[in-house]
């Protein structure tokens, strides 16, 4: 049976709750080149928070922490540390989304609301996605502001603009997801029925295991798929898979990394690194057959392997992709860097090399 889907356009934002929003917007900035345009806090009235709005081509991140203990998320800090709390999606027409998807089974948190203020009004609505991360549907149609009632325009004498160091990075390519073991297929069926998606493609323990570990993973896709969300679960494994290390360490399911799209990874990559972001690199010998194995590519293949990108090919082109490492000290979320010529797959020639590398890490960290 199929659902019709929930009229999605895009991701509107992703919503970071953090112990410090000013340091993690620092960090964004400095690191990833974001650009700082938005804050609400103390000095504009809000009580409970801070939240600072940050921007790189189409993508939009909140960063918010606490501001005394009382507040009503306080308890993700000691469970998650910093992490992904809200997906946020664009839809036409907030009510309709919300009770659809509580029609069809979605835990409701917050109901249709609009607020209102000098930029105009804006209305959102949220629903409880896979452990306790959400997906808020958002409309701001009607809203001229920096980002929703409660934010103003970023102060200069906070961030300089003149000393932000741009990366290219342009939209999100996907979000992918990690859950508890025998529960993926549970959360594929809820986005198909919830919300609508279709299973895009399916990767099993044969596609992505190396020799100590395993995982599975199907990816959805929604709003005329410009919204992916892989869903990953552990598969048996003579050792701890890296899934099962972030479960662990996250306390549950939750965002594990977030792709980010450029135009031009070669670029964007030497960007990042000299703002000190650190990445996952594989052994040199898998350049040694890189040109069989995917052909003839734009880019110069000994720039890719100094700068450790990694590439595949589908039948509709080929993508170059790259992998930080976390981005705390707790082994959770990371981002990926991608760009796509023409490919729509997720890297599957690429999974035995970078699973590989990431056990390394997790040798390091004694959690292998």
């Amino acid at each position: 049976m199929s659902f019709p889907d929930v009229p999605i356009r895009r991701i509107d934002h992703v919503r970071f709750f953090v112990g410090n929003a000013r340091q993690s917007a620092y960090f964004y900035r400095n690191a990833y080149g974001f650009d700082v345009v938005g804050y609400a806090g103390l000095e504009t009235k809000v009580r409970h928070e801070a939240g600072y709005v940050l921007k790189s081509g189409d993508i939009t991140f909140v960063l918010v922490s606490p501001l005394r203990a009382s507040h009503a998320e306080v308890q993700r800090l000691v469970l998650h540390g910093d992490g992904v709390s809200d997906i946020a999606l664009e839809v036409d027409d907030v009510r309709t989304a919300y009770n659809v998807a509580v029609l069809r089974g979605a835990v409701g948190i917050i109901g249709p609301t609009l607020v209102e203020d000098e930029y105009g009004a804006y209305e959102h609505a949220t629903i409880r996605a896979y452990g306790d991360t959400t997906h808020s549907f958002i409309n701001r149609d009607n809203y001229r502001g920096v980002y929703m009632p409660g934010f103003r325009p970023i102060d200069p004498s906070r961030y300089n603009p003149a000393s932000a160091r741009p990366a290219g990075l342009k939209a999100i390519d996907h979000i992918v997801g990690n859950v508890e073991e025998g529960r993926m297929n549970e959360w594929v069926e809820f986005y198909r029925k919830v919300l609508g998606f279709e299973q895009l493609v399916s990767f099993d323990d044969k596609d992505i295991s190396t020799d100590y570990s395993a995982l599975m993973s199907k990816v959805v896709q929604g709003g005329n798929g410009r919204v992916k969300f892989p869903i990953n679960e552990p598969a048996k494994g003579k050792r701890r898979s890296q899934i099962e290390e972030y479960v662990d360490f996250y306390g549950g399911a939750g965002v594990q990394h977030i792709a980010l799209a450029t135009d031009d990874i070669i670029s964007t990559v030497r960007a990042l690194r000299a703002n000190d972001v650190s990445f996952l690199r594989v052994p040199k010998a898998y350049y040694d057959t890189l040109s069989e194995r995917i052909g003839k590519i734009e880019e110069d293949l000994d720039e890719l392997a100094d700068l450790g990108i990694l590439v595949d090919r589908d039948d509709e082109g080929y993508m170059l992709q790259i992998f930080t490492k976390p981005v705390q000290d707790r082994p959770t979320l990371f981002f990926e860097i991608i760009q796509r010529a023409g490919a729509k797959s997720f890297g599957k020639g690429n999974f035995k090399a970078l699973f590989e590398a990431i056990e390394r890490e997790q040798a390091l960290r004694g959690t292998l």
